[in-house]
């Protein structure tokens, strides 16, 4: 895959046909793999070549990239990838139109990115309706709203400069309205940056929740909770955690250098509360999530001095059938014909079952290729006869199997991770500590569309399945990701005759992210609790608003009282029945359908669901304890699938207005 500018984009292209602007002399690799030793060996170039600038006395960083790091990633599996991918390419004499990244006009990025952020209500034809936004604009911590600003600022400028007639608030403005009238917000009731110590935990609505979000919380958490350096503090913004290590310059070195275990040992201490991860809250507020990763994802990039810029591309005509070169949500289209509620393509989870059938043993798995011609035939066949069932899986060998499954990543009209994001992940290989990397990848996660953060997910989980058997495969951490890398990722100057010094650098850096995706996997699917609190947040001024818009309308008024009147009279019985410190759980999958839970200090969500399943009944069908989850559902939150390890005690302090339902998990 290739950049190759133009006047008004940048082309991006999959693949050439023989002899085209791809077709690079067969000694070319080989002579690349030897300038790659000779740069790395001169110690030329760095993997983050910005972090040769000389750091201030008493600063010390967890650096990311170092000469120890590339000394440690030897590039020769990389360019051998690229010499097969090559050789692939030219055996395929098929015309493929190429995909046009836009290089968007001064203010049209900043615009996009608003829209994405779920704030275009700030400018255009609908910003008299900005104070929709208020609420939204209240949860968000002080680097998140410079990011805000910061985009509103330049489009702002830009529609002055145009000459647009569209009312354009400062957003500014509204920031300051919410800290007007001695910390009131515009509804009069006092932020959460802002609260006393006497009642900063407690919620708008007079109950009590421990959730923090304002500026002021957040930098007394900083300064007041201990974290180790392998620590992964989800609860304050990584952006403020990055400001904060700027600020102050403290931190840790890791030095590469040597084999797989010399990345951190990175963990996430555990969360009382539960850790939520992708797919356990509703589409409602993964909504939220969505917008809030974004802006914390820009705010972090802001702090750390990288640009973020999201990339967009130009529809193209692409195949509206088959298997290869189809588009991902078009593909899982036809899937779920085949296989209701299917989330991975069928052609991608036959592939690596096919790897994994023979073994993983075999030594050079995914690094040794195919051959080249049989390879075409099999895909060829594959389009033909996969669907029908018809197709023979028998006569492919192993690394056939494994150059078919690179091969279908490669032929996504756009990339896996994005034609969006795909700068950004490669830009994490700028950021400073490997630390702030992870962080960032954990947002990149979030961010990506459902579909393929799900076929990622399946990647990694099966790439590590390989490393997992690299005493007899030989395929280590460092060996893998130098393979996949290519396939993932752009490669810039793929068809230049030029060995430009950046080249290696974008090389080794894509390596080195792959290698931090496939060995922290397990903690990128976590959404961080500090957003889940800002969602929390966001759901409980939203049904004060609501509360308060329909008491202010007349014609809602009588409505209002005798709801409020039935509500109250059927809350009674209940709140009689079940006392002080005790929840009512309903599980109407199960046979005992509901039941009285007292709570105590040590009381794991995990307990209650294997408390109902001791319940037997012969009406009900049994369900396996993996089957079913506690959830946590309404008051400041949607839904929530709640870990077995959830303290419930300290759960229902956060939430205390939440219904618990136990039900199977929705695939």
């Amino acid at each position: 895959m290739s950049w190759r500018s133009g006047s008004r984009g940048v082309v991006l292209t999959a693949y050439h046909p023989s002899g085209g602007a791809g077709d690079v002399p067969g000694g070319f690799w080989s002579k690349r793999r030897q300038d790659s030793n000779k740069y790395r060996r001169s110690g030329q170039y760095t993997m983050n070549h910005d972090h040769s600038k000389k750091i201030p006395d008493g600063a010390s960083f967890d650096r990311s990239g170092s000469q120890d790091s590339l000394d440690e990633l030897s590039m020769d599996d990389y360019w051998k990838e690229l010499e097969n991918i090559h050789e692939t390419r030219g055996n395929n004499h098929e015309e493929r139109v190429a995909l046009v990244v836009k290089e968007p006009d001064e203010g049209e990025l900043e615009e996009e990115w608003l829209k994405e952020a779920g704030l275009s209500n700030l400018f255009g034809e609908s910003s008299g309706d900005s104070l929709e936004s208020v609420v939204f604009l209240s949860t968000l911590t002080r680097t998140q709203k410079a990011a805000v600003e910061k985009r509103v600022e330049t489009v702002t400028q830009t529609m002055r400069k145009k000459n647009k007639q569209h009312q354009i608030p400062d957003v500014r403005d509204i920031f300051r309205l919410q800290n007007d009238s001695k910390g009131k917000v515009c509804d009069g009731s006092e932020p959460s940056a802002v609260r006393t110590s006497e009642n900063k935990n407690e919620t708008h609505d007079g109950t009590k929740g421990n959730f923090s979000l304002g500026t002021d919380e957040q930098k007394s958490l900083l300064e007041d909770v201990p974290s180790s350096d392998t620590d992964i503090n989800l609860e304050i913004s990584f952006a403020e955690q990055a400001a904060n290590l700027k600020d102050n310059s403290v931190g840790k070195m890791y030095k590469g250098g040597g084999g797989d275990t010399l990345l951190p040992n990175f963990r996430l201490p555990k969360d009382k509360t539960g850790t939520t991860k992708i797919g356990d809250l509703a589409p409602q507020d993964m909504k939220k999530v969505y917008s809030l990763a974004l802006i914390e994802l820009t705010a972090l990039y802001d702090i750390l001095g990288t640009e973020f810029k999201q990339q967009k591309a130009v529809k193209i005509k692409t195949k509206d059938s088959g298997l290869f070169g189809v588009p991902l949500s078009l593909l899982l289209e036809q899937d779920q014909k085949k296989v209701p509620g299917t989330k991975i393509p069928l052609i991608f989870q036959k592939l690596i079952a096919q790897i994994e059938e023979t073994t993983l043993e075999t030594e050079g798995l995914l690094r040794i290729p195919g051959v080249a011609t049989r390879v075409k035939g099999l895909c060829q066949e594959l389009e033909a006869k996969f669907y029908e069932g018809t197709f023979n899986w028998e006569n492919v060998k192993q690394h056939d199997a494994a150059s078919l499954l690179k091969l279908f990543i490669r032929e996504l009209p756009q990339p896996l991770l994005t034609v969006e994001y795909l700068k950004a992940f490669q830009d994490v290989q700028n950021l400073p500590t490997r630390k702030q990397q992870l962080q960032a990848l954990n947002l990149l996660v979030i961010l990506l569309p459902e579909a393929n953060r799900d076929t990622l997910k399946v990647l990694l989980e099966f790439l590590q399945r390989v490393i997992d058997h690299r005493d007899e495969n030989k395929m280590t951490l460092k060996n893998v990701a130098m393979v996949m890398a290519p396939n993932l990722f752009t490669f810039h100057g793929l068809g230049s005759k030029t060995i430009e010094q950046s080249e290696f650098v974008m090389a080794a850096g894509t390596a080195n992210v792959m290698r931090f995706m496939i060995q922290y996997q397990k903690l990128l699917w976590t959404i961080p609790k500090f957003i889940v609190n800002q969602v929390r947040k966001q759901n409980t001024e939203s049904q004060k608003k609501e509360k308060k818009d329909k008491a202010m309308k007349k014609l809602l008024k009588k409505m209002t009282y005798d709801r409020e009147k039935h509500e109250k009279q059927d809350k009674t019985p209940n709140d009689t029945d079940v006392p002080q410190g005790v929840i009512r759980v309903q599980a109407p999958h199960l046979s005992k359908v509901s039941m009285a839970i007292q709570l105590t200090e040590e009381l794991k969500a995990g307990d209650i669901v294997a408390r109902f399943l001791s319940q037997k009944s012969g009406n009900v069908q049994t369900l396996k304890k993996e089957e079913v989850f506690l959830y946590e559902i309404g008051g400041n939150i949607g839904e929530r699938c709640l870990d077995d390890d959830t303290y419930m005690k300290d759960l229902y302090q956060l939430n205390p207005n939440a219904e618990w339902v136990i039900k199977p998990k929705q695939s």
